[in-house]
């Protein structure tokens, strides 16, 4: 069963609910109708990563996520950190987090021995920048599926070659301005998701929730972008998906038990 990853932004920029969940006792409140609309992992973003989001040192973030850390905990469902931080993502890992998620596919080698002993799982996430947030750059030139395959064969082998095990880890390929400012883009490798478990043989998560791609199609505001996000989850459902990243988990969850009930795979 495709499992949800409830999106937890503790910022004050993010791009669909930046500021409105910074509070730990809006936090804690978010988290717990995340949680009761049927999230299995609660995936806390300590700071933005969309194009033009501030600056967020490690030590913000840190401060940011102890303040909900211990009620988090308290709900009883897997945490993730949502930080390409080393500093932050050690701090994770102490705390005894479930999941790490980076946007940079974890791109510093000096913290492969640690993630090695890890007890955790790991999202190892595609983008089209090497380092930081995301950009408005146009995607790479040819097949961006080819730029995918390339990254993910580079990254496996460094991880596995310092010990961390494949089982592990999880694949992300990226969407909206993660894959470049073309809506096309995105929509080819939303299109075409069941190719990285074909070639990696690795779960796969996928985020398209609110995206920007998603809502030029449409032509409707962050607010409206429900229905198009949904449509976009099932999408990703029907081609095998394991993890859906997502702003909605009840929607997203009543779409998974009506699968369900009329015997379609999810």
């Amino acid at each position: 069963m495709t499992q949800i990853f409830g999106i937890l932004n503790i910022t004050a920029d993010s791009f669909s609910d930046g500021g409105d969940f910074l509070s730990p006792d809006k936090a804690l409140a978010q988290a717990q109708k995340l949680v009761g609309d049927g999230a299995h992992v609660l995936d806390i973003g300590p700071a933005s990563s969309h194009p033009g989001a501030g600056d967020v040192s490690p030590e913000t973030e840190i401060e940011r996520l102890e303040s909900v850390w211990d009620a988090l905990k308290g709900l009883g469902v897997p945490l993730s950190v949502d930080s390409f931080q080393p500093s932050t993502q050690r701090w994770a890992m102490a705390q005894r987090a479930d999941w790490l998620n980076d946007i940079n596919g974890f791109g510093a080698p000096s913290l492969y021995g640690e993630l090695a002993d890890y007890d955790g799982r790991l999202v190892v996430m595609h983008a089209i920048q090497s380092k930081g947030i995301a950009t408005c750059d146009a995607p790479p030139e040819g097949d961006i599926w080819a730029h995918i395959f390339r990254f993910f064969e580079a990254r496996l082998q460094a991880l596995t070659e310092a010990g961390v095990a494949q089982e592990k880890i999880v694949l992300d390929p990226g969407m909206g301005f993660f894959l470049g400012n073309k809506p096309e883009t995105s929509l080819a490798v939303l299109g075409g998701l069941a190719r990285l478990k074909a070639e990696f043989g690795l779960p796969v998560l996928v985020c398209v929730s609110r995206k920007s791609f998603l809502r030029a199609l449409s032509g409707v505001s962050v607010a409206q972008s429900g229905p198009i996000s949904l449509a976009g989850e099932m999408l990703a459902m029907a081609q095998g998906v394991d993890f859906i990243r997502t702003h909605d988990a009840k929607q997203l969850s009543d779409a998974i038990l009506l699968r369900g009930k009329t015997g379609a795979q999810s």
